[in-house]
């Protein structure tokens, strides 16, 4: 496990995902404090990933859940087998056993489905997982309310158990694309970091390192053109994951270098909504003036 802000930034560098220092600050004093982390920022900028890399670095699994509208704790915690304990009690049913034991028995962990939470808290390897809590914004308050005492002390309470407490708590990541705010009170049991977009030096080392075959003149090319896209105003503007799915699309057709033809071709890799890409044609050729000029 890295031992300084140095080494998590090379232990990151090395799963391919180039960490700034102030995120890999903010992982290390997480490791340090036992807090979970907070990263918020636009959608496609790296924040799901860094669960992902950090799980690679530490050398444990990533737990992820899902956040959407209308979550709620049975989805995230635990669900009865009801299946199974209906299949026990036919069973049972013609045993002499009382049926305060077939009740305790249909009621115990065997019975249990576990979800993230709980398949965190109760996790027994040697090391504990990462449990990425991806896009808390999507959920309501009401599942917020419960986060919060959930992350508070890392234990649940299954009132037909009782109550179990994580032996070694998850490193925790939750994520939000900021669609709504999130409540001071979970914001200040994390150490909070907007992520926003790369400069075009980050753009470049990530898109370098994570697609080794890139020429680097078609490399410059795709970053100062994502630069200049992201100073317009578009309904969804695109992150490094779509900077990397054009840079990976552009590879498998060959292309050196970019041109009106392969842009336009291509703009499915960048942009979901047709008027963004209506909006981008009408500029495609000024952005192509600026950014198709030899440099690096």
């Amino acid at each position: 496990m890295p031992l300084s802000i140095e080494e998590l930034q090379q232990a990151m560098a090395e799963h391919q995902y180039i960490a700034d220092r102030a995120l890999a600050t903010t992982v290390y004093l997480a490791q340090a404090l036992q807090k979970p982390i907070f990263l918020e920022g636009e959608a496609g900028v790296g924040k799901t990933e860094v669960a992902k890399v950090l799980a690679k670095v530490f050398d444990t699994n990533v737990i992820r859940l899902q956040c959407y509208e209308g979550i709620d704790a049975n989805h995230a915690l635990y669900e009865w087998n009801y299946a199974k304990q209906i299949m026990r009690i036919r069973l049972e049913e013609k045993g002499d056993k009382p049926k305060e034991h077939l009740e305790k028995s249909i009621y115990s962990e065997e019975y249990l489905i576990k979800r993230s939470l709980l398949e965190a808290i109760t996790s027994d390897s040697l090391r504990p997982p990462v449990l990425l809590i991806d896009e808390i914004d999507r959920s309501d308050e009401e599942f917020e309310a419960f986060l919060l005492e959930v992350l508070s002390d890392f234990q649940v309470t299954i009132p037909e158990i009782g109550t179990i407490v994580a032996k070694k708590p998850p490193f925790v990541v939750l994520t939000s694309n900021r669609t709504r705010e999130i409540h001071d009170a979970l914001k200040r049991r994390c150490l909070y970091l907007w992520i926003a977009y790369p400069t075009f030096e980050r753009e470049y080392e990530i898109v370098t390192t994570r697609i080794p075959l890139i020429n680097e003149r078609l490399a410059a090319q795709v970053c100062r053109f994502m630069q200049a896209v992201r100073l317009m105003d578009f309904f969804k503007r695109p992150g490094v994951a779509e900077t990397l799915d054009w840079a990976r699309a552009l590879l498998a057709l060959s292309v050196d270098e970019l041109d009106k033809e392969t842009v336009t071709a291509t703009l499915g890799c960048l942009f979901k909504y047709r008027e963004d890409m209506q909006k981008m044609m009408a500029e495609l050729d000024a952005i192509l003036a600026r950014v198709c000029v030899p440099s690096l």
